[in-house]
């Protein structure tokens, strides 16, 4: 599939060994003023409608957008102003906090394969099982929360492991019609601070910070390595990742925005054409409206 240069540039493509420090978190905007960006986001909403409406109609395909990113890189900001367009009917939204007493019962991948989309619709991953070789790995005490036989820890080989289990299942999951379109928000470390400020500051936005954005600040380094470990090993040419820069979120919605609308253009789909039996009965129906 062919993106513009833009898009092409955000694109990790297999095997590139990621440092982050060289991508860039901020970039020349594709919108010239606020007005501009809101007639972009309403003429992407239009677009982004009408295929949902035909991946809803050809049934084929299902599309998984995963969002990644350190906290309050902005991923609540693309769902909220991305997807607002399309039809609720045929969209499934997942957040995923803690894991919960049963979901560390099970295995890793467990609670995400549960809410993978039906055929037709589109599934958005806020978080996903991405945080397993993140987060799990960053934060000290997570892993230890899964209860693994210790036999299995080893460190040498655990993560690399783990990685291979999502390409595996991101692999099966092509195969079975799930295009998986996977964004990195990448925001810099002034960007977060700015931002958790405001979320003190603001008495609106005092519900969506707690000690433990504060903690996981403390390990910015440590992320920004697993994340650059995780991106190497698991961009593929059916999954790839596409890193977005994110300080500026407006132009981060246009970004993703884009990179979800020329995938969707890309899949093989059409509206289903009526048999002869249905388009008599259609004939049949006509008439009898008309008559009316």
């Amino acid at each position: 599939m062919e993106l513009n240069s833009k898009l092409t540039k955000l694109k990790v493509d297999p095997n590139t060994q990621v440092n982050l420090i060289n991508w860039p978190t901020n970039i020349r905007p594709l919108y010239s003023s606020k007005k501009k960006h809101q007639e972009l986001l309403n003429e992407s909403h239009e677009e982004l409608g009408a295929l949902q409406d035909m991946l809803y109609a050809h049934n084929r395909y299902a599309i998984l957008l995963i969002l990644q990113g350190i906290d309050s890189a902005g991923k609540g900001s693309i769902i909220k102003h991305v997807m607002s367009g399309i039809n609720p009917q045929g969209c499934q939204v997942y957040s995923f906090q803690q894991p919960t007493a049963e979901d560390l019962d099970h295995d890793f991948l467990w609670r995400s394969n549960n809410r993978l989309p039906e055929r037709g619709r589109i599934g958005i991953f806020d978080r996903s099982y991405y945080e397993e070789v993140t987060s799990v790995r960053v934060i000290p005490g997570l892993l230890e929360q899964q209860h693994l036989p210790m036999e299995l820890l080893d460190p040498t080989k655990f993560w690399q492991e783990r990685f291979q289990d999502i390409v595996n299942l991101e692999s099966y999951l092509h195969r079975n019609g799930i295009r998986i379109i996977k964004i990195f928000l990448h925001i810099s470390k002034e960007e977060q601070r700015q931002r958790l400020l405001a979320r003190i500051d603001e008495p609106t936005k005092n519900w969506k910070i707690s000690h433990a954005d504060m903690e996981a600040r403390q390990h910015w380094e440590a992320f920004q390595t697993a994340y650059a470990e995780c991106l190497s090993a698991t961009s593929t040419e059916h999954s790839p990742w596409y890193i977005v820069p994110a300080d500026d979120k407006r132009n981060a919605q246009l970004l993703v925005s884009k990179i979800v609308r020329e995938i969707m253009k890309a899949l093989q789909m059409s509206y289903p054409i009526a048999t002869e039996a249905h388009r008599k009965e259609l004939a049949e129906m006509r008439d009898t409206l008309e008559k009316e």
